[in-house]
């Protein structure tokens, strides 16, 4: 075994990946994941009893963010980006427990733990010591479950956050809150009871970050609201976008306008088209393609640059490797990386617009418009036709399909699920699940989309206020007595995150697809699964008879 890593939904063999990701990272990358999480732990630890005497640190609060967020599934491949940021990582856990240090403060039982990795030769750790301080550090298989949980939890919390801070939105509590559960994943005092406690927080902490990315795109951006986007092409040059983080777009908007250079979006950027603010751009023309998984394909056809945001990167082919950018956390040997400006000025993105300027346009791989942008304030405005199709039974039951796609053939599942619900139900969508079924033609309930897309994996907070929303409409008592069922599809951590929040909103009986994580010990899961209700899937006819029933 040279590595070990079970952290998204398509792990080897549904246990773990012992010698290369499913995902392509090589066994070095994952070593170095965990050494980078390992010491971000560190710094924590100091962080946390820094905070006890009154002392803060934002740096280390930022750094953290970044650190947890590179390591995300499909984020960060590059090896040299990780040993990079480890150094700097160790430079400044070492500042922080000096400034303790001299400022007469015991640093605790945690002290050696925190200081494990130093400054020596990061390529012999990464083959060897790694091993010792990842997750099979732990023995104990309960243990292991919900620290890891905890940890994917806040990896998930850590990306949502990192794009509310690029919008200048923080959270103290927030950030207060990481560093707790990173340290509390050390504390072999900590019961398993004491972890189930702590998941929950987690959940309650990813409600509040989730919030505030809410806030940060919608006061940056507008609310969303009910948009076409074409999915043509036209037939000049062009950048296709992909990841997540909408100031990236906005800047590179800004800086492609008026250059004959479009932009098209891809995968979990389809949602930015909904926002007022961006509509502004004419060179924004549409979405190329579908979830991050066909990118292969998709890629190769497009032609022209493409510029990652965040994760979802998958290997390249040769064909196009040349023309793609990163920024922000992620990252790809070969790849050209856009850094930020430390200044907060806005990132230089000539040089992928000059390379875009060569390229040829896009092939078009399909036609037509799909239709999104059905967040929470866009359908609390419908709120009342919404409420009387429900009252008049037009509208039997919604489905939540939030969640991710993936390559498994047994997500077919998804496509097949929304086209045989019958005509009387709504699907509630966010995340890039959608890509399985919103293009087919669904039809309406009066005017009511059957497929309500409320945008990003980030934006499932739309769908949990737009219950609590209904629930005070129809005057229950309990969010479960609404007529909405969950049947979420996950892939990687922020959909782990996703699910926290929604089991701290009290939500219950969520069907969770198209495998339970491997992380989960069978302990654990008996405990989702008799104190909440989470389920798997089963076959399409069996399910639907299940939430029909």
């Amino acid at each position: 075994m040279s590595m070990f890593c079970y952290q998204c939904q398509e792990t080897a063999k549904g246990t773990g990946c012992t010698i290369r990701g499913v995902c392509g990272k090589i066994d070095k990358v994952a070593n170095l994941q965990d050494l980078m999480i390992y010491t971000l732990k560190g710094i924590a630890i100091f962080q946390k009893k820094g905070l006890e005497e009154g002392i803060k640190f934002p740096k280390a609060n930022h750094l953290i963010l970044n650190g947890l967020f590179m390591t995300i599934t499909n984020a960060n491949f590059d090896d040299s980006a990780f040993i990079e940021k480890i150094k700097e990582a160790l430079v400044l856990r070492e500042e922080i427990k000096k400034e303790l240090i001299d400022k007469g403060i015991t640093l605790g039982e945690l002290h050696d733990v925190a200081t494990f990795v130093a400054e020596t030769d990061l390529e012999i750790l990464a083959k060897s010591e790694a091993i010792e301080v990842g997750i099979l550090a732990t023995e104990n298989e309960d243990v292991r479950s919900l620290r890891e949980l905890i940890i994917y939890g806040i990896k998930g919390m850590a990306a949502y956050a990192e794009h509310a801070l690029n919008l200048g939105k923080e959270n103290e509590e927030v950030y207060n809150f990481i560093s707790k559960a990173l340290v509390a994943t050390l504390d072999n005092t900590l019961s398993a009871d004491d972890l189930v406690a702590l998941t929950l927080e987690t959940g309650k902490f990813g409600v509040d970050t989730m919030a505030m990315l809410d806030e940060a795109n919608t006061s940056a951006y507008g609310n969303p609201e009910i948009t076409e986007v074409n999915i043509g092409v036209k037939n000049n040059p062009a950048i296709l976008i992909s990841g997540h983080d909408l100031k990236d777009l906005e800047e590179l908007l800004e800086q492609t306008k008026d250059t004959g250079v479009d932009v098209y979006t891809h995968g979990e950027m389809l949602p930015a088209h909904y926002y007022p603010f961006f509509k502004k751009y004419s060179n924004f023309v549409g979405n190329y393609g579908n979830a991050w998984w066909k990118q292969n394909e998709e890629f190769e056809s497009f032609n022209g640059a493409v510029l990652f945001t965040t994760n979802c990167i998958i290997p390249p082919k040769e064909s196009y490797a040349d023309r793609v950018y990163t920024t922000g956390a992620c990252g790809y040997p070969g790849f050209k990386h856009i850094e930020s400006k430390e200044d907060g000025k806005a990132k230089d993105f000539s040089e992928i617009i000059a390379h875009a300027k060569k390229l040829q346009s896009p092939t078009e791989i399909e036609n037509g418009k799909i239709v999104g942008g059905f967040a929470h304030a866009q359908v609390f405005a419908l709120a009342d036709k919404i409420v009387d199709a429900v009252k008049s039974g037009a509208i039997k039951k919604f489905f939540v399909m939030a969640g991710c796609d993936g390559r498994m053939k047994s997500r077919n599942y998804y496509t097949e699920f929304a086209e045989k619900l019958p005509k009387d139900t709504v699907i509630l969508t966010a995340g890039c699940a959608k890509y399985r079924y919103n293009k087919l033609n669904l039809g309406d309930i009066g005017g009511i989309p059957r497929v309500l897309d409320a945008g990003q994996c980030n934006d499932s907070y739309s769908l949990a206020v737009i219950a609590l929303k209904l629930k005070e409409i129809f005057e229950l008592n309990d969010i479960n007595e609404l007529p909405i069922a969950y049947n979420i599809a996950w892939y990687e951590q922020k959909a782990v995150i996703v699910l926290l929040a929604l089991l701290y909103l009290g939500v219950k009986n969520i069907h969770l697809g198209p495998t339970l994580p491997a992380f989960l010990s069978p302990n654990v899961a008996k405990v989702l699964v008799e104190n909440f209700g989470i389920a798997g899937i089963g076959t399409v006819d069996e399910d639907l008879e299940k939430f029909l029933g």
